[in-house]
C-alpha cells in the first residue's frame, strides 16, 4: 500500500511529540527519499535531527528549506516562500546559553567525549561535570543524561542519581534501562517501597528482562532479612508499654 507523505509526517509529528526523534526521523527520511516532501517534512526532520544531537544533518535540512524558498519566490509564490523561510530559521531549535541549537549540540556532544575521557583516566569528579556541562547545553539529550545518572551512583551521590533517572523517565517513559537504574537509586537511598514500584513497572513492560527480576529479588532478600530484626524491636516496644 502505498502511504502518502501526509499520512507519513503526521505520524512523524505524533512520534515527535513523544520525544521519539528517532522515530521521527526513521518516517521522515523516508518521505524525503522519496522526493514527496513538502516543507513541513524538511522542517520537522531538522528539528527531529538537532534533537537527537545531529546538527550536521539538521543544517542539510535548514539549507532544503532555504533552496525551496527560492524557487517558490522564482515562481511567484510569495507567502509560501516566506513561510519556508521562517521554518528554516526555526530548525535549529531553542538556542541554549546564547548558541544556536546545532551549535550548542555539537559542544554537549564534546563535552561527554571529554568527560568518557576522564572517567577512562580516573577523573570521576571532572567527568561528572563534563557530562553536566553537556547537558546545559542539550538538556534533551537523554543517553548523556543516563551516562551521567550512572557516573552519579558510581560516585554514591545516590540521591542526585535518583533526580537525573527521574527526569529521564518522567519524559522518556518507555526509556526502560533508566527506570531500572531509577529503581536501583531509590534503593540505594533506603526508599525500598519506591524501588518495588518502578521495578514492578519495569516488568510490566519488559517481562523478559532477567535484570528487573534479579533486582525484585534482592529487594525480596533484603526485605526478609529486615523482618527477624524487627521482630525483638517491636517485642521491645510492647515490653515496655
Amino acid at each position: 500500500m502505498d502511504v502518502s507523505p501526509e499520512h507519513q509526517v503526521g505520524q512523524a509529528r505524533e512520534r515527535f511529540q513523544l520525544q521519539d526523534y528517532y522515530g521521527a526521523i526513521h518516517l521522515l527520511e523516508d518521505v524525503v527519499a522519496s522526493g514527496r516532501a513538502f516543507a513541513d517534512a524538511h522542517h520537522l526532520l531538522g528539528l527531529s535531527y538537532s534533537l537527537a544531537g545531529q546538527p550536521d544533518k539538521a543544517l542539510s535540512q535548514f539549507e532544503a528549506l532555504i533552496h525551496r524558498a527560492l524557487v517558490l519566490n522564482e515562481l511567484g509564490r510569495e507567502d509560501e516562500a516566506i513561510a519556508c523561510l521562517s521554518r528554516a530559521g526555526s530548525v535549529g531549535g531553542e538556542a541554549r546559553q546564547g548558541f544556536p541549537a546545532h551549535v550548542a549540540a555539537k559542544l554537549a556532544n564534546q563535552h561527554a567525549a571529554l568527560g568518557e575521557a576522564y572517567y577512562e583516566a580516573g577523573g570521576m569528579v571532572e567527568a561528572i561535570e563534563e557530562y553536566q556541562a553537556a547537558l546545559s547545553l542539550g538538556p534533551a539529550f537523554h543517553d548523556l543524561r543516563y551516562k551521567l545518572g550512572r557516573l552519579l551512583l558510581e560516585a554514591g551521590r545516590v540521591l542526585d542519581a535518583r533526580e537525573e533517572f527521574e527526569i529521564i523517565v518522567r519524559q522518556r517513559p518507555h526509556f526502560t534501562d533508566a527506570a531500572a537504574m531509577l529503581g536501583l537509586a531509590c534503593y540505594l537511598a533506603g526508599d525500598g517501597l519506591a524501588a518495588r514500584t518502578v521495578w514492578e513497572e519495569c516488568r510490566e513492560r519488559r517481562p523478559e528482562d532477567p535484570r528487573v527480576e534479579a533486582y525484585l529479588a534482592m529487594l525480596k532478600r533484603s526485605d526478609s532479612a529486615a523482618e527477624p530484626a524487627a521482630k525483638p524491636a517491636r517485642a521491645a516496644r510492647r515490653k515496655r508499654a
